[in-house]
């Protein structure tokens, strides 16, 4: 049932927390800053060393401003595939988008090794694997969006969604059979999710895009209510259930492949928040459910990044090994659970 009470003290108190998680994201690494020059560094002022400047602008703000953009953008994909399948265990990755970003990247890192010339230069480059990855996902989007125009039943979509992944993990697997070790260490690595390599160039690409997908978001509010009870419920309503459906699957192809260009392929985030929010905030209401899982998601995804970063020290552990601790024990407990969901 969709609640109309006011959840304004709850998204405050979230507000204030990814405040605090940003300031302290900014704040921890290698390098040891005094909080105070970062507040001031922050607020336009200079540290009274010329390289903490550097290191807060250019390296940690554009990390903790990546991490708010992934985390948000996983958790809502993650909500939307939840509600459009009426599955609790979908998430943002079914629609073989990410797998087909993989793909891309796959074919730039481990195809250099195979075809070499050009490719083992553009390799190495960020842009390359972005670009690589992107098409990869703009290609899978386009095999989705066919296949949406095709079929009438939303679980259909589901499943050729997860065999788009299987055909891709499988042409993965024979690229990495015949290439060579230094290549597939770095396919390996980018595979471990990353939201350190960014510049404010890229952030800003990022961003726009980003906010493309949010724009967009305003107009299946109604319809995602509708969903939660059919769609011959909301074809009652007066729904256009196909057109809602394909704008459903654009916003989160373009998040999950921007994400994916960007940061690699995160896991978890998007499958436990929503989950978690709903239990929070107990309602099914989107017009409350989507800014809560955009500001869960990106604090959750901040604290797992601190947790990565082992603070005093120079190492950092894989991203995706982190949330992956942090989100398998959460659906494991939501499958065991008894208590009601809302889906």
């Amino acid at each position: 049932m969709i609640s109309q009470k006011s959840y304004s003290k709850q998204f405050i108190a979230l507000f204030f927390v990814l405040i605090l998680l940003m300031l302290l994201n900014v704040s921890l690494g290698s390098v040891s800053i005094p909080f105070t020059e970062i507040i001031d560094i922050l607020l336009g002022g200079n540290s009274t060393k010329p390289s903490w400047d550097i290191i807060v602008i250019h390296f940690r703000f554009p990390k903790a401003i990546t991490a708010i953009l992934v985390g948000s953008g996983l958790a809502i994909s993650g909500l939307l595939m939840q509600t459009l399948f009426r599955n609790p265990l979908a998430g943002p990755f079914v629609l073989g988008i990410s797998s087909g970003a993989s793909l891309g990247v796959a074919l730039l890192i481990l195809g250099s090794s195979i075809f070499g010339g050009i490719l083992a230069t553009i390799a190495f480059s960020n842009w390359g694997i972005a670009i690589a990855s992107s098409t990869g996902a703009a290609l899978v989007l386009f095999a989705v969006i066919i296949t949406a125009n095709k079929v009438r039943n939303t679980m259909s979509i589901l499943i050729i969604g997860l065999m788009f992944g299987t055909v891709t993990s499988a042409i993965i697997s024979v690229l990495t059979f015949f290439s060579n070790a230094d290549k597939i260490q770095k396919f390996i690595f980018w595979g471990f999710g990353n939201l350190g390599n960014l510049s404010w160039n890229e952030v800003m690409i990022f961003f726009i895009i980003y906010l493309i997908g949010m724009i967009n978001l305003v107009q299946v509010i109604k319809p995602l209510n509708t969903f939660l009870l059919g769609e011959n419920y909301s074809k009652s309503l007066g729904i256009h259930i196909k057109r809602s459906r394909m704008i459903i699957l654009l916003i989160t192809s373009l998040l999950t492949g921007v994400i994916t260009a960007f940061a690699g392929p995160i896991a978890f985030i998007g499958l436990a928040v929503p989950h978690i929010t709903k239990l929070l905030f107990k309602t099914s209401n989107h017009k409350i459910l989507l800014p809560a899982v955009a500001i869960l998601g990106a604090i959750i995804l901040l604290v797992c990044d601190l947790i990565a970063q082992l603070p005093t020290s120079e190492f950092t552990l894989p991203l995706n090994a982190v949330t992956s601790l942090f989100g398998a024990p959460i659906v494991i407990w939501l499958l065991i659970r008894k208590k009601k969901i809302y889906v």
